[in-house]
């Protein structure tokens, strides 16, 4: 062989007299290889470092320190990561045996929380928080198989099957996992992985997207001829695998591929009657290819409300976005960090939200008498839809409710940004009020894909003019949601039931509540201010009702 030693960074190679002869993803390919040129030989069989050390987590020398003793290998995407020069704070470690035993002894050591994730496959976590709030996850679980190599070979896709031993930091990459991550390609283990563990065809996926990767011929064929066996998966994994979708970049193009794929059938049917169904104008797009680009849209509208300046720089709708939502942007990040569930973000929900926002309008598509497309009660036809697929999900009742709401009100701010237009109006302070009493919390959800659902809409058409009214609209409501709640979200309370039966003697009922709230809301608009005049609008009203 003539290549440099540099030619065999992170591999094994064989040395026969000094002179590389063979190399390989590990010492026994290497060795292998070796023997089918050299069989009379004995070969030197050693690891060339990277050209550049590969950098993992802090934690990972605080490991090695901890367990000297123990045959233990960084496996999966610690390792993946490292090699395209990032990161990973989570840790998944492989050894022979005594998975539990060991996450509890490092555990010790640092002083950590410990958690059995699997006692059948003797799997333990270790969670080491850190003095900032952070958290590190350390996963050790025994091998799949009677060896490491085993293991690695019964692992999804080979740019998760790659090893570092912790004894010397060596590699070992049976499957050619580091050529597959130079290639950008996503390649499964073995002819059986998908059929394996199908939850494996959107893991796939969401891989690809988040790294910009592209899924190769015979690994595409797997999934397809794979996805009849997903309902077989429990809908607890296909719900985390389907937020980790949503929670991760191009979510757009993640929904696009499982439909290519043929998977949407299989996990979340209502999508799939979606397509084609045409829609009148402004819109550019039938339905299943509007809510892939409002999809698109919301990832976009967050990641330049987040200050990714290359999205700002590019998007010419982008600088007055900033302009007049920018000022909110730690008051979003608080918003999401609001989580509804301890084990799934709030962000990833409002893009699932938005996946389903149009799901009732194959089924309320009507003609009127001039023969124009309307998709009447779709709004609220929808989150019946929705509400059944997030249930059959397992999604808690907090989680299926915010989604409701949203689907519920996703119209709401397009009228009054068609007001805007046509007539000039900003929203009412009463108006207002009602937007919020009506959806809480998911009201800055609503706010959000509202603008994304524009841009869906209109696609290369928006024109700035309307852009700019559907961002007036936003802030006005966002400004009174965030700076001024007590002003027209929540005003402070006057006076309760009880007072208002004492003052006008009228008993407990449904009309109390009336009462109560038509109090609030004028409070909202301004024309009640006092406790007397609180009273005096009740009494008002009472007797127009007894008129």
């Amino acid at each position: 062989m003539s290549e440099t030693p540099s030619s065999y960074a992170g591999r094994w190679v064989a040395r026969v007299r000094g002179q590389i002869v063979a190399q390989g993803g590990t010492p026994e390919q290497a060795r292998r290889a070796s023997q089918s040129s050299r069989h009379k030989e004995p070969p030197e069989i050693i690891f060339m470092p990277p050209t550049t050390p590969l950098k993992f987590s802090a934690l990972l020398d605080k490991v090695r320190d901890a367990l000297p003793d123990v045959e233990l290998y960084l496996v999966g995407g610690a390792v993946r990561d490292a090699l395209l020069n990032r990161v990973s704070l989570d840790l998944d470690f492989a050894l022979p045996s005594d998975g539990i035993r060991t996450s509890r002894r490092l555990a010790d050591a640092l002083g950590a929380g410990i958690f059995p994730l699997d006692d059948e496959r003797d799997t333990g976590r270790v969670i080491v928080t850190h003095a900032d709030g952070s958290r590190e996850k350390l996963d050790f679980a025994t091998y799949r198989g009677d060896s490491l190599d085993a293991d690695l070979r019964a692992r999804d896709f080979t740019v998760n099957a790659m090893a570092v031993d912790l004894k010397d930091m060596s590699l070992l990459d049976p499957l050619e996992g580091a050529a597959d991550l130079r290639a950008k390609k996503i390649r499964a283990c073995s002819d059986t992985s998908l059929s394996d563990d199908p939850i494996r065809i959107l893991r796939g996926i969401r891989l690809a997207a988040s790294l910009d990767f592209e899924i190769e011929p015979s690994t595409r064929k797997m999934m397809k001829s794979a996805a009849k066996l997903l309902p077989k998966i429990s809908p607890e994994r296909l719900r985390d695998e389907i937020f980790r979708i949503c929670a991760g970049p191009r979510q757009s193009d993640s929904f696009r591929a499982l439909e290519l794929l043929g998977v949407l059938p299989h996990i979340l049917p209502e999508l799939s009657a979606l397509k084609g169904v045409e829609q009148p104008t402004p819109h550019v797009h039938e339905v299943w290819e509007h809510t892939l680009q409002v999809l698109s849209a919301l990832e976009r509208i967050l990641r330049i409300l987040e200050g990714d300046e290359s999205l700002i720089l590019a998007d010419p709708f982008a600088g007055p976005l900033v302009a007049r939502l920018g000022m909110y942007r730690e008051k979003f990040a608080a918003h999401f960090s609001q989580s509804l569930n301890e084990d799934r973000e709030a962000r990833p929900l409002l893009f699932l939200s938005a996946l389903y926002h149009d799901i009732a309008k194959p089924q309320s598509a009507t003609k009127d008498e001039t023969g124009r497309i309307r998709f009447w009660g779709h709004d609220e036809e929808g989150t019946k839809v929705a509400a059944h697929r997030l249930r059959e999900l397992h999604l808690s009742n907090d989680e299926v409710a915010r989604v409701e709401t949203v689907i519920r009100n996703h119209m709401r701010l397009h009228y009054h940004s068609d007001q805007k237009i046509k007539k000039g109006l900003d929203p009412s302070r009463r108006a207002i009020y009602r937007f919020f009493r009506d959806s809480g919390k998911a009201g800055v959800d609503l706010t959000l894909l509202a603008l994304a659902d524009l841009r869906g809409t209109y696609g290369e058409k928006l024109t700035q003019e309307t852009w700019s009214a559907a961002l007036d609209v936003a802030q006005i409501f966002l400004e009174n949601y965030f700076e001024r709640p007590e002003e027209s979200i929540a005003p402070p309370r006057l006076l309760d039931g009880n007072d208002l039966m004492r003052e006008l003697g009228i008993a407990p009922g449904p009309r109390l509540g009336e009462l109560l709230e038509a109090i609030r809301e004028a409070q909202a608009d301004g024309e009640v201010r006092t406790r007397e005049e609180a009273i005096a609008l009740a009494r008002k009203l009472i007797e127009m009702i007894q008129k």
